[in-house]
Order: structure tokens, then C-alpha cells, then sequence
């Protein structure tokens, strides 16, 4: 809005409406010289101006304003998360693995044991832990977890057989928009479909919700989640977000939360490489861009779109063109069932 009120304009304007008559106002002049740091600071209030007016309104608003916007109708962004599992802990029957114990992967992520554990009669001891640090970053595949930070005598073994889930890195600035205007634009009411949803999502690791009202006649209603990545949330994410909703349902809705059901689309295609990339390579950006296209489908269009996809792959740098192509063994397009999602499945590119 105040783009052209930099130093320069301000400057000039300011030299031309000094009226004495007979008295020089070129560059190197006293005036001109006592006007020009006026003119630099005028044209940083103006650049701080135009961020106020970009930080006072929701959809331009960024981090703690948007925050403060966000706040005005009582949405709030949501904290990052620590993953969480269990340690299995091989060793000598009654070694103590003491609160706070540390134990890493091969790759440095660090996790904490929530409690004292001891090593039973079988020589094994579970060990419930937390990451030392919140975020995605604690998401690990099983058998991660290699050793155990320090030394306690008697510990021949550690592993986690599960993988952990459920870390988050907290709510991005689009994420908390989409809630806001979500809250705005669809009022929620008296336990309406838009409340319904509304209380989903405000847990977190929700990224959205369907409601299905009616779903099994009268009084009755479904919600369908997804987490973050646009997928089915894990069971306990589904868990959490069934004892919120009871806790403000209004009084004799029968409410059943569910997972999204994972439908995934297996990708066969040959293809014509740009000189210099690997198989290996086309493999991966394929299967990223494609993974970006069935996110944005999820909960807003049930067709996956065969040549959308073949687009898609076209347009990936690492593609020339691609001979043929099979989604789930078939060149139609895909319907996906209500309260379902498409996920990414097996990509074979040769």
C-alpha cells in the first residue's frame, strides 16, 4: 500500500516544499543534507505501516499476530508433541533402569524413560519413554533404538519393537487459518455438523474431520478423522478425540469417532528419463508429487483423476514422457468411498 513512499520520493517532496526563497537545496546543501536521514526514517515508518496493515488481518497475519487474530474467537494453535513408545530392555534380573534414563538411535534422537523400570524374572523390562526433544523427528521405525545412554551394569539389549508415532511439530500458520476461517465462515451451533467438526479438529494432530449425521438413525452421529499427514490418525489419536467431544456433546447424541479408511493407489508406469537420472530418483519425486496431489484430494473430491496423475508425473523434472500407465491395475479414474482417503501405495517406475 505504501510501496512508492520510499526515501527518494519522501526526500524530494520534502526539499521542494522548503519555501525560503535563495536558499540552495541541490544534494551536498545544508538543507538538503539535514532533510535526507528525515526522509530514511519516514520511509521505514511507512514500511512498518504496511506490516501493520499485513499483520492486522487474518489471512496475511503470520505467527504471533495471526496468534492474536486466531485468539479473538477462540481458536488457539496447537503445541507440538513429543512421540512416545516402549523400550523393550534386555538384562540382569533386577537391574533398575532409573527415571529420565536416556536412550538414542543410531542417528542421535534422543528419548527419555517416563519411570523407574525394573528387569523381571525374564530378564526383560518395558520401558514406557518420551523424546527428549518434541516433533516428527521422534517418529521412528521400530528397532531404531540402539543403546542406552551412561552405563548401567547388567544391560545387555535395548530396542523398541514398536515404531513411535504421535510426535508433531505444532500447528503451521496455514493450519491455524484454515481453522479460523473455518470457525467464521461455518458457525457452529448447537451441536450442528460444523460443531461436530470444529471439536475434532481442535485436537492435536486432527488436521480435519467429516460428519455424518444421522449416520445410524436418530440421534446418532459419525466422525471421520484425519491426522496431519491427510492419513487415518493412529488409535489413540481417535481415542483422544472421542473423550473430547463426550466431554462437550450436547446431551444424548450417540457419537461414534472413527479413522479415515486408507485407500491406496498402487502406481505402475514406464517412463522416458531426462539424461543423467535414475530410476531410483524418478522413483522418489514421483511418488512425492503424487502423494501431494491425493493430499489435496482428501475430504474435498472423491475421484482420483487418472490423467490428473499422468500430469503430475509429465510434470516432474526428472520425466520426459511415460509410455503407460496403471492406477491400481486399471486406466479409469478412481472413486474413493465417503469418509475414506486416498493414500499413496506401491509406485513401480521403469
Amino acid at each position: 500500500m505504501f510501496e512508492q513512499q520510499n526515501s527518494a520520493s519522501i526526500l524530494t517532496r520534502l526539499v521542494n516544499g522548503f519555501r525560503p526563497q535563495g536558499v540552495a537545496k541541490q544534494e551536498g546543501t545544508f538543507v538538503y543534507e539535514a532533510m535526507a536521514p528525515m526522509a530514511i526514517e519516514l520511509s521505514q515508518a511507512y514500511t512498518d505501516m504496511d506490516r501493520v496493515l499485513t499483520q492486522g488481518f487474518a489471512q496475511t497475519s503470520t505467527g504471533s499476530y495471526l496468534d492474536l487474530r486466531a485468539g479473538e474467537h477462540g481458536v488457539t494453535r496447537k503445541p507440538p508433541i513429543a512421540a512416545h513408545g516402549i523400550v523393550q530392555v534386555k538384562g540382569d534380573v533386577g537391574v533398575v533402569i532409573p527415571a529420565k534414563t536416556a536412550f538414542a538411535t543410531k542417528n542421535g534422537s534422543m528419548f527419555l524413560a517416563l519411570s523407574d523400570a525394573e528387569i523381571g524374572s525374564a530378564g526383560m523390562a518395558s520401558v514406557n519413554v518420551v523424546a527428549a526433544e518434541s516433533g516428527t523427528s521422534g517418529n521412528i521405525p521400530a528397532n531404531a533404538i540402539v543403546s542406552v545412554v551412561g552405563s548401567i551394569p547388567g544391560i545387555q539389549l535395548v530396542q523398541n519393537e514398536n515404531a513411535f508415532t504421535d510426535g508433531y511439530d505444532g500447528e503451521t500458520d496455514e493450519a491455524l487459518l484454515g481453522r479460523l476461517l473455518t470457525k467464521v465462515r461455518k458457525p457452529a451451533t448447537s451441536g450442528n455438523s460444523n460443531q461436530y467438526r470444529l471439536w475434532a479438529m481442535e485436537v492435536t494432530g486432527i488436521s480435519d474431520a467429516k460428519v455424518f449425521p444421522l449416520w445410524n438413525g436418530n440421534g446418532t452421529v459419525k466422525v471421520v478423522l484425519l491426522d496431519d499427514e491427510r492419513r487415518a490418525p493412529s488409535t489413540a489419536l481417535v481415542t483422544e478425540v472421542t473423550e473430547h467431544i463426550a466431554g462437550v456433546r450436547p446431551i444424548g447424541a450417540n457419537v461414534t469417532v472413527a479413522a479415515a479408511t486408507e485407500v491406496p493407489m498402487n502406481l505402475v508406469v514406464e517412463v522416458d528419463l531426462v539424461a543423467g537420472v535414475t530410476l531410483e530418483e524418478a522413483t522418489a519425486l514421483i511418488s512425492s508429487e503424487v502423494q501431494r496431489y491425493l493430499k489435496g484430494l482428501s475430504f474435498t473430491d472423491p475421484i482420483v483423476r487418472f490423467a490428473r496423475i499422468a500430469n503430475v508425473i509429465l510434470d516432474t523434472a526428472t520425466v520426459v514422457d511415460y509410455g503407460s500407465l496403471k492406477i491400481n491395475g486399471s486406466t479409469e479414474n478412481i472413486a474413493i468411498p465417503d469418509g475414506s482417503v486416498a493414500v499413496l501405495g506401491t509406485v513401480t517406475v521403469t
